[in-house]
């Protein structure tokens, strides 16, 4: 069920990090600039372009199939990746296998390389303190649609533990994102991850929750300017995703190993049930044993990815 209005003045503008706030943006994106030839993969094509978010130049990994595009265009697969510190990332690292296996299946994929990291502009604000990357990837969006070749109405997201929290709250915001699979997702609402970090067990931090700024504490903020989640379970159920998964854009599918110690598998399996209350298509896959990474069952959990996609999106 959605949060209620506040009762606040008609014309004061929800919170910045609330999900109100992302439907009202625009994300118009940009053209993709081609800027660098990247050598080939197996039959797909490599190149590094950058597109505009909010005036900030983002680069972004971009694999396009070899051959003639089906009817239509190709399908396309936005890829948001997890927490990498962002001074050590590179758009050409990391994530080698995942990013393989769905362009060799036949799928354009762009891989944006949020603010802050690698070469892209801007300051790495964290994953959840803003919606700075989830809006990185909104214009990624809008700027993979005007790319030729490509099919606009067949769109997938999948994302990795930060990068889960971006595809569920852009899926609530968006309706061209056909499917979702997220990967140990951070996909928790609000409430539960102030609670998680307030225990700080067995982690500190979640992946992704590093202040790069050296600003005071995002939540002990919101918390001394709206109370705890018990005080004012409306405003933080206004920055949840998880309170407007009537909107969702798509059917999700969930993987999550029972030994991930960084994002707990609870958050996994409460998305599961709350999917499946709202009435959702959700499948969800866990791994006895498996880690952050899925380490241990990495082609079974890629093959079951690409299957949902091909489901969907194909």
């Amino acid at each position: 069920m959605q949060p209620e209005n506040d009762g606040g003045p008609a014309s004061e503008p929800p919170h910045p990090l609330s999900i109100e706030s992302l439907k009202n943006g625009e994300y118009p994106g940009s053209d993709l600039v081609i800027e660098q030839t990247l050598d080939p993969g197996s039959n797909y094509s490599r190149q590094i372009v950058s597109y505009k978010s909010e005036g900030l130049k983002i680069y972004a990994l971009l694999t396009i199939p070899n051959g003639t595009p089906p009817a239509g265009g190709w399908p396309i697969i936005i890829f948001n990746h997890g927490y990498i510190p962002p001074k050590e990332y590179r758009t050409t690292e990391r994530y080698l296998a995942y990013t393989d296996a769905f362009s060799r299946a036949g799928y354009v994929l762009l891989k944006p390389d949020y603010r802050g990291h690698g070469n892209s502009e801007g300051e790495a604000t964290g994953g959840y303190g803003t919606n700075d990357y989830s809006i990185d990837v909104l214009n990624a969006v809008s700027s993979i649609k005007k790319y030729s070749g490509v099919n606009p109405e067949k769109i997938g997201m999948w994302g990795h533990s930060m990068g889960g929290s971006v595809t569920l709250k852009n899926m609530v915001v968006r309706k061209d994102i056909k499917a979702g699979v997220i990967w140990a997702g951070v996909v928790a609402s609000y409430p539960d991850l102030v609670e998680r970090w307030r225990r700080r067990s067995p982690q500190p931090t979640l992946p992704g929750n590093t202040n790069m700024s050296g600003r005071s504490s995002w939540r002990q903020n919101l918390i001394a300017q709206f109370g705890e989640p018990s005080q004012n379970p409306d405003f933080w159920a206004k920055l949840s995703a998880n309170s407007y998964l009537s909107d969702i854009s798509g059917p999700l599918q969930l993987h999550h190993g029972t030994s991930d110690s960084s994002v707990p598998i609870e958050m996994s399996v409460k998305l599961d049930e709350q999917l499946k209350a709202a009435g959702k298509e959700v499948e969800y896959f866990e791994y006895p044993g498996d880690d952050h990474n899925l380490a241990n069952n990495l082609g079974v959990a890629l093959q079951r990815s690409v299957a949902f996609f091909d489901k969907y999106l194909k």
